[in-house]
């Protein structure tokens, strides 16, 4: 329903469907973290041990992240963009198999949620971050076709999406940073090593080198706009392969989470 709340806001450009729009996706993340607070009190662990429930938990750290950036930004219109990855992400848990946990699963512990926690964090700021680098290329194509068509009229200014989609790089990126140091704290408490070259490892420092050069271009040489969009939707790329192509097309130790 918020989906479709933003896309009416985009074609007809009322902020009541906006609002309501917004509102949902409020009710929605109030619903979803009772519902994945309860799974946790009955497990006695966040339910992380399969795709459905981390699928699950990544479209609740990405509404949220949503909420949290529409409130300190005002973008209404990146709505348009989270919502329905929002709501992709929910069916595609829906339709995925349910997996009963071990009795001795080792899927416990103040530094595995840790790093579960921040590294879903991370990756939801890193969307809102590509969300706003394909509004931004966007625009800047309305803006050289030299015309107020369609977009040019509905989409904030080329500033505006820039400045956001820098901020919730570095929001991401510092969280995803902390999230891969608890998972080689996590990894060494368990398997008494803290790197084993596992798949998910190997692209997991891929992901981060790419946002670190990135970041580093942005701010030694003077990385910005055109260039700084195209390299962000590049980075979640790289970011969605290491999430679930590794788990699902190599295999490795996090396998065991895309069952």
């Amino acid at each position: 329903m918020s989906a479709t709340g933003y896309i009416l806001y985009l074609f007809i450009q009322k902020d009541r469907f906006q609002h309501t729009a917004f509102g949902l996706v409020c009710s929605g993340a109030l619903f979803h973290v009772l519902a994945i607070g309860l799974a946790t009190f009955i497990m006695g662990t966040l339910p992380v041990y399969d795709l459905h429930q981390n699928l699950s938990i990544a479209a609740l750290a990405l509404a949220l992240s949503f909420i949290v950036l529409r409130f300190r930004f005002n973008l209404k219109i990146l709505g348009i963009f989270t919502t329905p990855l929002v709501l992709t992400m929910m069916i595609a848990a829906l339709f995925s198999p349910e997996v009963k946990p071990e009795a001795d699963s080792i899927l416990r512990g103040f530094w595995l949620i840790s790093h579960i926690l921040l590294i879903f964090t991370g990756e939801a700021a890193l969307a809102l971050a590509c969300g706003a680098a394909l509004l931004y290329l966007v625009q800047e194509r309305a803006i050289k076709l030299k015309r107020r068509g369609f977009f040019y009229k509905r989409l904030p200014s080329l500033d505006l999406l820039d400045s956001t989609s820098y901020s919730c790089l570095i929001t991401g990126f510092t969280m995803l940073t902390m999230g891969l140091i608890m998972g080689l704290v996590y990894a060494k408490s368990v398997w008494g090593r803290f790197w084993d070259w596992d798949p998910k490892e190997i692209w997991s420092a891929v992901a981060w080198l790419v946002y670190a050069a990135i970041l580093h271009g942005r701010l030694t040489s003077g990385w910005q706009g055109r260039r700084s969009a195209i390299m962000t939707i590049v980075g979640f790329a790289v970011l969605v392969f290491t999430f679930l192509g590794v788990n699902l097309l190599i295999g490795g130790h996090h396998q065991i989470f895309t069952k």
